[in-house]
């Protein structure tokens, strides 16, 4: 079955906009694990603007599913990472500025660069995924750079999936095939939601995990934490 990761990036964002510890950060990745979650990911930025280096040092004693780590692997970032040995960490490959993940890595073009940051991290104990879009070629040289995992950058399939669903997920369908064939294990992210998870969740073979933040923090203004946990959960049941 696959996990739920929940990002609680937009929780922290929250906090942010008024000062103190409203609301409270490492509850919520409390929470979210009580609620049925397999995981918790947070994704720090150098700005902090989000998720706090501190936060990330607060809440890995509370972690009792999987710490999941997103970042940019600036010499910074890699010594965070190392110095909380989550059980992931998900490289991505947004600058500083960018106002978020919207694109995958070049496996090919920073292969280099990619097998020697995830050398240091799998030293150190800690499974990696990288963030990736559908491209085939890019899929295949995946596993050049030894990372465990491929994330699959979903934000197209989620543009498209109101307009033709089954033409939304192809590209997906086939990009976890060669994932699976070259030996890499596949989680998915980006504007996945209660509308088009189930979908999703269906059509992808093999599928380990899902992240999912933004969609799910909205959510759960209206409907609670709780409940809305529970939802996304059900939309993962083959």
């Amino acid at each position: 079955m696959t996990k739920l990761s929940v990002n609680i990036n937009k929780v922290a964002t929250l906090r942010n906009s008024r000062g103190g510890n409203m609301p409270n950060v490492v509850k919520a990745a409390v929470d979210v694990q009580l609620f049925g979650a397999e995981g918790v990911t947070v994704h720090p930025r150098p700005d902090e603007r989000h998720i706090r280096y501190q936060d990330v040092l607060d809440i890995r004693p509370i972690i009792k599913t999987e710490f999941n780590i997103e970042g940019y692997p600036s010499r910074s970032f890699i010594d965070l990472v190392k110095k909380v040995k989550p059980h992931q960490v998900t490289l991505v490959p947004d600058p500083p500025e960018a106002l978020t993940s919207n694109a995958g890595w070049d496996t090919i073009k920073n292969k280099s660069f990619l097998q020697d940051v995830i050398a240091e991290f799998s030293e150190a104990g800690i499974r990696t995924s990288i963030f990736i879009d559908t491209n085939l070629d890019q899929i295949a040289n995946a596993a050049a750079t030894n990372t465990d995992r491929v994330e699959l950058y979903t934000e197209p399939y989620a543009t498209m999936f109101p307009k033709d669903r089954d033409k939304a997920v192809a590209p997906f369908v086939k990009a976890a095939e060669i994932a699976k064939k070259a030996g890499l294990k596949i989680n998915a992210g980006h504007d996945l939601s209660l509308e088009n998870l189930k979908f999703f969740s269906e059509h992808i073979p093999y599928l380990a995990e899902v992240s999912i933040g933004h969609a799910l923090i909205c959510d759960a203004l209206y409907l609670g934490l709780e409940k809305t946990v529970k939802m996304y959960k059900e939309q993962l049941v083959k």
